[in-house]
């Protein structure tokens, strides 16, 4: 469910990696070419992109499918950004909609996207949010990707590596007794943490840019896809991929 992608590299113009590319985010709406659960992404879309200079990203949100609203194209054309984060929603079922439940989500510096699944939601949550001290009524959309983001926000806060942080809220949500699948998207405007836990995560790093994307968006060379249950870390100069328990080393996992 969902596809996402995230960019880093020199200022480039929203619709450069959203609707350009033959196999990108936007046709990945209706027609993506490797996503494992669902066949439409059509239950919302969000960009996040940073301004130069602001750390603190600008979201666009809509509860339409991204081809249609009639906004987007201006905005993607005149928009231009070094840092972004886009997503289209397939909700799980039991979620809440509305403009609030797409991704990206975002606090301080933080963007961040989950495509995938929390089984059971919204049921399976209660016992984890006794046990991982969480609010549900705290979200900001009743959605399992939020209750997700609060753990990850929680760990970010707390001084974990965004990669770490990532891996660690899988391993946790996973030793309380949940499961589903976990591909997390996540960027503080300056590196790109990504996990592979369920679906499909590729990317491409070359001449000053990287890309991270649920699917490649083209059909030229470059791409690498990340083996499932592992983490990357990526920056335009270089991308570090390890298994999610070799993140975890070290830290307890609460």
């Amino acid at each position: 469910m969902c596809r996402h992608v995230g960019y880093l590299g020199p200022p480039v113009p929203l619709r450069s990696v959203l609707t350009d590319p033959p196999f990108g985010l936007y046709r990945q709406a209706w027609a993506p070419r490797r996503q494992r659960h669902g066949t439409v992404n059509a239950d919302g879309f969000g960009i996040g992109w940073y301004a130069g200079g602001d750390p603190v990203p600008a979201r666009y949100r809509r509860a339409v499918p991204i081809w249609a609203d009639p906004s987007l194209p201006d905005l993607a054309r005149v928009i231009r950004s070094s840092a972004i984060l886009a997503a289209v929603r397939s909700a799980t079922p039991g979620t809440a909609t509305g403009e609030e439940a797409a991704a990206p989500f975002a606090s301080g510096p933080w963007l961040f996207s989950h495509n995938g699944a929390l089984d059971g939601w919204p049921k399976s949550a209660e016992p984890l949010a006794v046990r991982l001290n969480v609010c549900v009524l705290d979200l900001e959309a009743l959605v399992d990707s939020a209750f997700l983001w609060a753990l990850v926000l929680g760990r970010l806060r707390s001084g974990e590596p965004a990669d770490v942080a990532l891996a660690a809220t899988i391993c946790a949500v996973e030793a309380a007794g949940g499961s589903g699948r976990f591909n997390f998207l996540l960027t503080d405007g300056r590196s790109v943490a990504a996990t592979a836990a369920g679906d499909t995560l590729w990317f491409r790093q070359a001449g000053g840019t990287v890309t991270v994307a649920s699917e490649p968006a083209d059909d030229e060379p470059g791409w690498t896809e990340v083996p499932d249950r592992h983490v990357l870390r990526a920056l335009p100069s270089g991308v570090i991929v390890r298994p999610l328990t070799a993140a975890t080393e070290g830290i307890g996992i609460r």
